[in-house]
């Protein structure tokens, strides 16, 4: 019996554990109402880490390569309509969008360039994906970090086109396709989570 309490006990306390790691701004109000996440999207010091839109299938198929889009997994129609979308329902709110950052594969760029809100900048080292390769997560985690402190504090707002993985590792959020998840800048320098607006 003591022996099965201690397990319960750590069972217990193994998230407590885990949750700096996965999840660094789990403490922080996380605000899914669609109309206050885009009024956080129109104030300065926020950027947006969007998962690319619908690209049916899961991972690439074996042997892709990069700038090569007929070897990836790409965007369907569903995920085409949801960039359209996304990025008129910017111009109708009038929220401006000063840099789209996004990794190489051709799912984010096309979600990218299918919004047409900004111009468009490959961000290989913090934004590219790691699916499959979890060696590559930490370092990949810390890219992203380093890109994000990076930004000037006056750049206005950054929206960051990358993958289910990428987003997940830095915020504890798995997002839907076509979701955005929106960090604040800190007093620190850094970000903190602070909204999400799901695929339209």
């Amino acid at each position: 019996m003591a022996a099965a309490g201690f397990g319960r006990r750590f069972v217990l306390a193994l998230p407590l554990l885990l949750l700096p790691v996965v999840w660094p701004c789990a403490v922080h109000a996380v605000e899914v109402d669609r109309e206050r996440v885009w009024a956080l999207l129109a104030k300065p010091g926020h950027v947006a880490l969007m998962r690319h839109a619908d690209a049916p299938g899961t991972g690439d198929p074996a042997g892709f390569r990069i700038g090569d889009c007929a070897t990836q997994r790409n965007l369907g129609e569903r995920g085409r309509e949801q960039s359209r979308r996304l990025g008129a329902e910017f111009r109708r709110r009038a929220v401006p969008v000063a840099l789209v950052l996004t990794s190489q594969w051709c799912r984010t760029r096309e979600t990218a360039e299918l919004m047409a809100l900004a111009p468009i900048e490959d961000e290989p080292t913090a934004l590219n994906s790691f699916f499959g390769r979890p060696g590559e997560r930490d370092a990949a985690t810390a890219a992203l970090r380093r890109r994000l402190a990076a930004l000037p504090a006056d750049a206005g707002l950054v929206v960051m086109v990358t993958h289910q993985v990428n987003i997940t590792a830095l915020t504890g959020v798995f997002p839907a396709s076509g979701e955005m998840v929106v960090l604040k800048r800190d007093d620190q320098g850094g970000f903190v989570t602070v909204g999400r607006l799901p695929p339209p």
